[in-house]
């Protein structure tokens, strides 16, 4: 098991994370510390020694941008998934934080994401608890038996219901069927909580 990062060293970490995604290059020495108010390269290239001491990166001192990160894979065959909005007139993005999903675990390129914050009480546990996060299909028919999510009122708290007959019934407005849930096992300061969520 790796050692444990740093603070910096965490910041720096993510930071490369994000860098690759949205760039396809790593960042050189400078932009690093440009980043994060680092003077001194030196200081720069202690950290990135860190980070592949802890076994997060491989090194290449002699190139700039000479840092590959192990295990990474979000390059292939992933997808970005939205988070809900309700200020959006239709249930899609407008900003916030997007997750990089495994295609296979997404339906179509329509599927969002949401946090719930009640598991109606017409709805089976089905290990789905408040706080979970669950993928929303809002193309999809749902069935008997099916899950949907449906946001109570306008900007109000999204509530988990089971479909009791040939559809879903919402008393507020129906966000989708649910096709995916995930639960963070303990969330983090600088992890951002979607939009829409207040």
């Amino acid at each position: 098991m790796p050692e444990s990062l740093t603070p910096i060293e965490r910041k720096v970490y993510h930071y490369l994370l994000d860098f690759l995604t949205q760039n396809t290059y790593q960042p050189s020495v400078r932009e690093i510390g440009r980043e994060f108010r680092i003077k001194s390269t030196k200081t720069v290239s202690e950290i990135l020694q860190a980070l592949a001491r802890k076994g997060f990166i491989e090194r290449d001192p002699s190139r700039s941008r000479g840092v590959r990160l192990l295990g990474y894979q979000g390059a292939g065959r992933t997808m970005p998934v939205p988070p809900y909005s309700a200020a959006a007139p239709v249930a899609t993005s407008t900003g916030g934080t997007y997750l990089t999903i495994d295609r296979r675990f997404v339906p179509n390129e329509r599927v969002f994401y949401v946090r719930v914050e009640r598991v109606g009480s017409a709805a089976p546990g089905g290990g789905i608890l408040d706080g979970d996060y669950v993928l929303v299909d809002p193309v999809a028919n749902a069935g008997p038996g099916d899950l949907y999510a449906e946001r109570d009122g306008a900007g109000g708290a999204v509530t988990l219901r089971l479909v009791d007959g040939a559809r879903a019934h919402a008393a507020g407005t129906l966000l989708g069927k649910v096709c995916g849930v995930f639960r963070p096992f303990c969330e983090f300061e600088d992890a951002p909580a979607p939009a829409g969520d207040a």
